[in-house]
């Protein structure tokens, strides 16, 4: 087969898979927004929030956390005139707090500088604080219909895959190969917000790390790691970071009202701009701990 049709095949089947398999979920059909939803069918800035709240967690902890969010902040001005420290609140749970904020300034960016539109184009996009380029791309592809390509940890494994690609090469070059491959797809593709989207769904749903779910793969005839029986050994796993551990001794002051004694943490590095008791850290284990 040759490139052109055979992209033009993986695009006709991932449409046709995600039409009938994706996931019901609350981002995709925006209803809450209806006055604010781009011509596709959804809001840009609650596709905002929901690329932001997906960074690096689980869908299902996101799914308690989008509606009432939304519900707190509607329209991307109401979130810009949040104070810093009500928006992490109606964060609490999601973890890596970073990403609120930058949300946060993401809002105020679009009100300052887009008169409260979320631009429309990737390029602007990347402007944003804490935008990306997956989260420039998804929100363009998906949301504009621009035509241009995202890759994300589920798209890269899904193309790695399907084209067979086994050499071991560091994380930058496997991903600018990714980028690349996503590229070419989009560059003759149709709908590439669907594109886009369906390579995400199946590297989420079928395509997974460990036991991926080749029978019920719409590309199962295409794939080359398939064809060659290398599905479950690439792409290989990235290497782990070296775990630092990191030892808190902690002053509880309460007084005889019930008040507690808090502090502010920095507002860089871990747990940036959290709230605790008074704490010392160190990199080692310190004296056991008593109360004073």
């Amino acid at each position: 087969m040759k490139p052109a049709a055979r992209d033009r095949a993986i695009e006709t089947r991932l449409a046709r898979w995600f039409a009938a398999s994706a996931r019901d979920l609350p981002w995709r059909a925006d209803v809450a927004h209806p006055r604010t939803a781009h011509a596709g069918g959804r809001d840009p800035y609650a596709a905002l929030v929901s690329e932001f709240m997906l960074q690096q967690t689980q869908v299902s902890r996101v799914l308690e956390r989008y509606g009432p969010f939304l519900e707190s902040f509607p329209t991307v001005r109401h979130l810009a005139a949040a104070p810093e420290q009500e928006v992490m609140a109606h964060w609490q749970g999601m973890g890596y707090y970073r990403r609120a904020r930058m949300l946060h300034a993401a809002a105020r960016a679009v009100v300052e500088h887009h008169d409260g539109h979320v631009p429309a184009h990737a390029d602007a996009l990347r402007e944003l604080p804490g935008v990306g380029p997956y989260t420039a791309g998804a929100l363009a592809s998906i949301v504009f219909g621009e035509r241009c390509p995202t890759v994300d940890g589920n798209i890269a494994r899904v193309l790695v895959r399907v084209e067979g690609r086994e050499v071991r090469e560091d994380a930058r070059a496997r991903d600018a190969w990714a980028w690349s491959r996503a590229e070419s797809l989009v560059r003759g593709s149709r709908n590439a917000g669907v594109l886009n989207e369906a390579l995400m769904e199946l590297g989420a749903t079928v395509c997974t790390p460990a036991a991926p779910r080749c029978p019920d793969c719409p590309l199962r005839s295409l794939c080359e790691a398939r064809r060659r029986g290398i599905q479950t050994q690439i792409p290989p796993p990235k290497d782990r970071g070296v775990r630092q551990r990191i030892f808190h001794n902690v002053v509880l002051v309460r007084r005889e009202d019930g008040a507690v004694l808090i502090e502010e943490r920095p507002h860089k590095g871990l747990w940036a701009g959290m709230w605790q008791a008074p704490t010392l850290e160190h990199d080692e284990r310190a004296a056991t701990a008593r109360e004073l």
